[in-house]
């Protein structure tokens, strides 16, 4: 398991990008080959277009070449070497060319003191033109909640912030481990939302078409087949047989499509909650492979239920003039509600101590409380197959705890990495007063306040990793029982089947002698009974040959119940007669 990474930036810092290594050119001789610069001091993006500041060693045309892969194909924009980072005050960050991060945004801006609160909605273009305009004076803590990641809106927070340009590819890169970077006078946060969902078939999707030339529902895409009468007829039969089924697995072609990378759903619990663009623990952190996710998906016990566990990146910025900054891919709703609701009441904590690193502790709060309904679904779900697994072991019930398992398996990964990020906000020691813009120094503080509530953050992060530990144990040890009572069932009937062949052996090779074609055999001339006088006897000496470990077996087994039954119910007469001599004594 990984730790987050605290990285320090401040100014001298050993990971400070404006530290400068001090060594003298003399120790590197300058060599006859080296690159001569250009006159030219133009500075330009990382780019290799234009004008290029050094000159190119020639290429031998015998030198053998081959073509780059792209390892990052969702990712164009990157290549090997370039600038790290993303800087705001430069078009497209400073890359070569303009890379798609465009969507509509839903921000919204709150402004609050202890006297008053403003809440402000923008989109896009207006949040960009707010950006320009001066903060009131009266204004203590801002908190700008955005819904959806878009460049413009990023660049604009970035300038007007100084974001660090780290900071914001971090932010830009929805492959990022749980961590926080300490700049000079913000920090970055960044941690995984998990959230459970109902699942919405695609409402383009021709897999809820009831007429004749239904498309078949597969992993593949999809392609339309006609039936015949026969398989009409078929068809129907099944779809009235099995109606419980169908919509199921309809759900699942409609939402678990290879040819998209989200589902389509709304937050489980969650009054009016509209349907959105998801992405599932599979599609999360699951590499380019997305045939496998919509497999497992598709195959997933949750999936029955029309739920499904959907994660996304959550980057927060804490700055230094009492500001918190949060980015979310979709799920900004289901967070800024309930703190809205006590933002606007002015006897509530956050109100009262106008400090953003309270805010920020809220919104981390907030994204844990998110998590628990998954462990409870989960939960359900383990307690389900357990008593199907206790009532019918099945082979197949092992697919569906693996699944149930590598899922449990990835959530884990995603929450415990927060508590290590809430204690190294917790060991983060400055403090300075609240709620004071113009006093605030150049870093970054965590009041004491918020470090004590981040402490409630982190018992529940303990609370639902170990109700996932303990829920990963259960499913191991069902694929465990599966196997075992499997293999007591084959034991048991290879040892009915051995009891068979014993009493039959003798019998049978009685059967074989007596059946010889012989001309001179005496025995012969008998009739049935003496055979059965001889093989009788026969069988029995042989049964208790063969078997009479398992009969010596079985008699001490018999006797040391039998001893054991009777030492207890004497120890229950004494009992007995024990509480009998005290009740008398009492009375």
């Amino acid at each position: 398991m990984y730790e987050p990474e605290i990285r320090d930036f401040s100014p001298g810092g050993i990971n400070s990008p404006s530290r400068t290594a001090g060594f003298e050119s003399e120790a590197f001789p300058r060599l006859s080959h080296e690159l001569e610069p250009t006159m030219s001091t133009q500075s330009a993006p990382d780019s290799m277009a234009g004008q290029s500041p050094v000159r190119r060693r020639a290429t031998r045309s015998r030198t053998n070449t081959f073509p780059t892969v792209d390892v990052s194909p969702s990712q164009p924009e990157w290549h090997p070497g370039q600038e790290p980072g993303l800087d705001p005050s430069k078009p497209y960050g400073g890359r070569t060319a303009s890379f798609n991060l465009h969507e509509d945004c839903q921000i919204t801006l709150v402004d609050f003191s202890q006297e008053k609160i403003v809440k402000r909605e923008f989109n896009n273009d207006e949040f960009v033109r707010f950006m320009d305009m001066e903060q009131e004076e009266w204004i203590k803590c801002r908190w700008i909640n955005v819904n959806g990641l878009s460049w413009d809106v990023i660049q604009a927070i970035g300038k007007k912030k100084k974001l660090h340009r780290l900071a914001i590819e971090d932010m830009v890169n929805l492959n990022n481990r749980t961590k926080a970077d300490w700049y000079t006078d913000h920090t970055y946060v960044v941690l995984t939302l998990q959230k459970l969902v109902h699942l919405h078939p695609d409402k383009d999707s021709d897999s809820e078409s009831d007429s004749d030339d239904e498309q078949d529902i597969t992993l593949e895409a999809p392609r339309k087949r006609k039936r015949g009468p026969f398989r009409k007829a078929l068809y129907k039969f099944m779809k009235r047989r099995n109606s419980n089924v169908t919509p199921i697995d309809a759900l699942a072609g409609g939402v678990h499509d290879t040819t998209k990378e989200f589902i389509t759903g709304h937050t489980d619990g969650v009054q009016s909650s509209p349907v959105q663009k998801l992405r599932t623990l599979q599609r999360y952190h699951g590499g380019p492979n997305q045939e496998r996710a919509a497999h497992m998906e598709k195959i997933s016990p949750l999936t029955q239920k029309k739920l499904a566990v959907s994660a996304e990146q959550v980057s927060i910025f804490l700055t230094a003039d009492n500001t918190v900054i949060s980015f979310f891919e979709n799920s900004a709703d289901d967070i800024e509600e309930p703190i809205l609701h006590r933002l606007s009441n002015s006897d509530t904590i956050l109100r009262k101590s106008c400090d953003a690193s309270m805010v920020m502790q809220a919104v981390i709060d907030a994204v844990i409380d998110l998590a628990i309904p998954v462990t409870s679904a989960y939960q359900d779900i383990i307690g389900s197959l357990e008593l199907d697994v206790l009532t019918n072991p099945n082979i197949k019930h092992t697919t569906s705890l693996y699944v149930v398992t590598s899922e449990i398996t990835t959530l884990r990964n995603f929450i415990n990495p927060i508590a290590n990020l809430i204690n190294s906000l917790r060991d983060h020691k400055n403090v300075g007063q609240r709620g004071d813009v113009q006093k605030a120094a150049s870093a970054v503080k965590i009041s004491q306040m918020a470090q004590t509530y981040l402490g409630d953050v982190e018992d529940h992060i303990v609370l639902i990793t170990e109700s996932l530990d303990q829920l990963r144990r259960n499913a191991d040890g069902m694929i465990d029982l599966i196997f075992n009572t499997i293999s007591a069932y084959q034991n048991e009937s290879m040892k009915q089947l051995t009891i068979v062949t014993i009493i039959f052996l003798p019998l049978s090779f009685l059967t074989g002698y007596f059946g010889m074609n012989f001309t001179d055999m005496p025995s012969i001339e008998h009739n049935e009974k003496y055979f059965w006088q001889i093989a009788l006897p026969v069988a029995f000496v042989v049964i208790l040959f063969l078997m009479r470990d398992m009969i010596v077996w079985w008699v001490k087994r018999t006797i040391q119940r039998r001893g054991i039954s009777r030492s207890r119910k004497g120890r229950e007469r004494r009992e007995s007669r024990q509480r009998g001599l005290k009740e008398k004594r009492n009375r």
